[in-house]
């Protein structure tokens, strides 16, 4: 499997905020703890060491075994689940909403760069564990954004009616999607794999969360994944103080909203924005936001309310029912792992840089930050292809116009780059524009309002050329952009379109295995890849 990398500038398809991340931006250094290198988790393991206590490592330890029971678990990952009640063992956490079938592609290359990393640091610092840990996002509420996944063009979507964390979802009516997706995967043993894999996860399972550890198990648990559902009430309660914090003074919203300003000064894009209260609560098939009015706690679009002593009563009375949101999630998250480091994709990264200074206040070791692995995938066939056409792997990631316009140039007999002429044409103007401010001032306009204008014209000539040889090429253009189509669909990149089971199809466990082969989390480039 040959690998070839591009720089995240260079593929256009990442923001400046993150790319300047990557490239250790100076001011941007106030936003986070250390940045991922190899060296630097030796000072992420003494720091997190001071801070974590065995109460917790026990208790999570305890909680996975809990999760896990019924399920056929690899030695690999029951013996990560027990290590994690040493001080000598620590995660490296991925997160990922519950979407159908896995959802795009890059699910995949989150949890490899986790795994991943997990071998690198053990290589490094063999004396501890480290422990890779997928976090469902069983509590998230945004059902459209997970019930579908694409598959050859087409949306494989599972339709209900019910509402709240999405993690409490029965797979009622998933029998249906797996009519539609027995016949989509067709004959092969591959495609046998795949049919088993949905048919055991979505119609042998009782609720969504459920359906998804089974999932993610089935594929990476031989490599020792270890997976969590994190909505659970005795996890919960090792929240309560920072929930209360946050109920009570509003620590995030003071926090994150002068870190926002901070990057709004320095002209970079938001990703999230903080409310007064970052908890929902859940209750009854709902998530709802809690609000404070005048000492009046409620839950919006419900009649539940609470005085402050209430709430807080309450919230030591049942946790689980009290939800963190974006903002609070990922303090939740390191308030109850032993974790180093935190692997997400390009949006994840940013709002996790908003977030430092609300960790601070509440006295949490704020976690390293690591852009996840990205990739291309393309077959044999695909690349001796590429090579016939001379296109370049960087040429694929240009837009769709300016792909065929440089592809055009490239394959004409004919010179169709005016920049030379209108360089020698602006030339000539220049000399004139000196001619007429020594002769008479007055000329001056008229010889701008000609440069205008022949310039314009020499452009739109350059353009009706263009378009005339994209005509008399129009064969050779439609091989490229079919080419170029096929690796990255309706114009996105392949793996936030495209569904594991395509590539699957033609790979089998193959894939994956390659996968974990060639892709290196601390590589901070973005991977070709040729099967």
């Amino acid at each position: 499997m040959p690998t070839d990398c591009l720089s995240f500038r260079d593929t256009n398809y990442f923001s400046d905020f993150i790319c300047d991340y990557l490239d250790e931006k100076s001011e941007l250094k106030d936003l986070y703890n250390r940045f991922p290198t190899i060296e630097n988790f030796k000072a992420q393991i003494e720091e997190k060491s001071k801070s974590f206590g065995s109460e917790a490592r026990n208790l999570i330890s305890q909680v996975l075994e809990n999760q896990y029971s019924g399920i056929d678990i690899s030695e690999l990952t029951q013996e990560n689940i027990r290590s994690l009640s040493s001080e000598r063992t620590f995660t490296i956490t991925t997160g990922h909403q519950l979407n159908l079938f896995t959802g795009p592609l890059y699910f995949l290359y989150k949890i490899i760069s986790t795994i991943n990393l997990t071998k690198q640091l053990k290589e490094i610092y063999p004396k501890y564990n480290f422990v890779p840990v997928y976090w469902m996002a069983s509590e998230d509420h945004d059902f459209e954004e997970i019930n579908y996944f694409n598959f050859r063009g087409k949306k494989i979507q599972w339709n209900s009616n019910q509402t709240g964390a999405v993690g409490h979802f029965t797979t009622d009516g998933l029998e249906d999607v797996f009519k539609v997706v027995a016949s989509e995967f067709g004959p092969g043993k591959n495609a046998e794999q795949l049919k088993l894999w949905f048919q055991e996860a979505y119609l042998d399972h009782n609720n969504l969360a459920d359906a998804t550890r089974y999932l993610a198990n089935a594929l990476f648990g031989k490599h020792g994944l270890v997976i969590l559902d994190a909505d659970d009430k005795d996890l919960k309660r090792l929240f309560i103080p920072q929930m209360k914090k946050e109920l009570v003074e509003q620590t995030a919203f003071t926090k994150v909203s002068e870190t926002n300003t901070t990057l709004e000064n320095l002209d970079l894009k938001i990703q999230v924005n903080p409310r007064e209260i970052n908890l929902f609560y859940l209750y009854d098939g709902s998530r709802e936001r809690i609000v404070e009015d005048d000492g009046i706690y409620s839950v919006l679009e419900t009649d539940i309310s609470w005085s402050k002593s209430e709430l807080l009563k309450h919230l030591d009375e049942v946790p689980e029912r009290f939800s963190p949101n974006v903002i609070m999630r990922p303090l939740y998250q390191e308030v109850i792992l032993p974790n180093l480091c935190y692997i997400g994709g390009g949006g994840e990264m940013i709002y996790w840089l908003q977030l430092k200074s609300n960790f601070e206040a509440h006295k949490v070791t704020f976690p390293i930050l690591l852009l996840r692995n990205s990739a291309l995938i393309k077959s044999k066939k695909q690349a001796d292809k590429l090579s016939e056409l001379n296109i370049s792997d960087k040429d694929l990631f240009l837009d769709r116009n300016t792909f065929i316009n440089k592809k055009v140039r490239k394959i004409s007999n004919i010179d169709i780059d005016f920049s030379e002429q209108i360089k020698h044409l602006e030339g000539q103007f220049e000399d004139l524009h000196q001619l007429a401010q020594q002769t008479d001032k007055s000329f001056l306009g008229a010889v701008k309002a000609q440069e205008v204008k022949q310039l314009k014209g020499l452009k739109h000539l350059e353009k009706r050329l263009l378009k005339a040889q994209k005509r008399k090429l129009a064969d050779e253009i439609e091989r490229c952009t079919e080419l170029q189509e096929q690796l990255f669909p309706s114009k996105s990149l392949q793996e936030r379109n495209t569904n594991f089971s395509e590539l699957y199809l033609e790979y089998g466990e193959n894939l994956i295995v390659e996968l974990i082969t060639h892709l290196n989390p601390l590589s901070g480039e973005f991977a070709i890849i040729t099967v």
